[in-house]
This record gives structure tokens, C-alpha cells and sequence, in this order.
């Protein structure tokens, strides 16, 4: 009990971290069909438009290895006290939202970009606190 107390903060984020990517990535999986159409139509005016499927697919894994990994990082914050995997789950929660930043800015969604901005703060809070 004392570890969770010693490393509140980043189980919090990797809380934060695990419910917004792993159920990310389970709408992906649920309704595959209703987000790959809404992103053929935002990315229609790109030269991504034709990738939809692949990019879905890609972020959809990504999204779900983050939640994976933020889960493995509070049992083992918890057990013993290692952030590794808690690093390693918000390094990668911030790569993806580079990703999905970088998708944003193609499709001239200025807003939906600036809306990842907090998303990103919370996980590169993450990546300070357990590096």
C-alpha cells in the first residue's frame, strides 16, 4: 500500500492514460465501419484520404498496447515500485497523439488539433514524472 501512495500521481495519469486510449481503442473495434467512414470524409481533400483504413488500423493497435501497458505500469508501480512500463505507456500514448496531431493538421481541423493539446500534456506529464 505504500507504493500507491509514494507514486499516486503517476498512477493517476496512467489511469487517465488507460481509459483514454484502451476504450479509443475499443470504439475503433466496435463501430470499425462508422469511424473509417467519418475519416474518408475528413481526410477526403488529403493525400491520406486513401489510407483511412490502414491509418484506423494502425492507431486502433497502438491505442490498445497503450492501455495494455498503462495497466501493466500501475500493477508494477503498485508491486514494486518500477515505472518502466508506466514510461513506456506514456511515450507511446504521446506518439500517437503526435500521430493523430499530424493527421489533424493534413485535414486543416485546427480545432480537433488544438483539442489533443491536453491529451498531450497529461502524457508528457507522465513521461517527466516516470523517466
Amino acid at each position: 500500500m505504500e507504493n500507491l501512495n509514494t507514486y499516486i500521481t503517476e498512477i493517476l495519469i496512467l489511469l487517465f492514460i488507460l481509459i483514454t486510449f484502451l476504450q479509443s481503442g475499443v470504439d475503433k473495434m466496435m463501430d470499425w465501419s462508422g469511424n473509417t467512414g467519418w475519416l474518408k470524409e475528413h481526410f477526403s481533400k488529403t493525400f491520406l484520404a486513401g489510407m483511412v483504413p490502414l491509418m484506423v488500423g494502425i492507431i486502433l493497435v497502438i491505442e490498445v498496447v497503450v492501455g495494455l501497458l498503462a495497466i501493466a505500469g500501475i500493477y508494477t508501480l503498485i508491486s514494486n515500485g518500477d515505472s518502466g512500463l508506466g514510461l513506456l505507456a506514456s511515450i507511446l500514448a504521446c506518439v500517437t497523439l503526435l500521430m493523430l496531431l499530424f493527421g489533424q493538421r493534413v485535414a486543416k481541423d485546427y480545432a480537433g488539433a488544438f483539442t489533443l493539446t491536453g491529451y498531450f500534456i497529461v502524457c508528457i506529464l507522465g513521461v517527466w514524472m516516470m523517466n
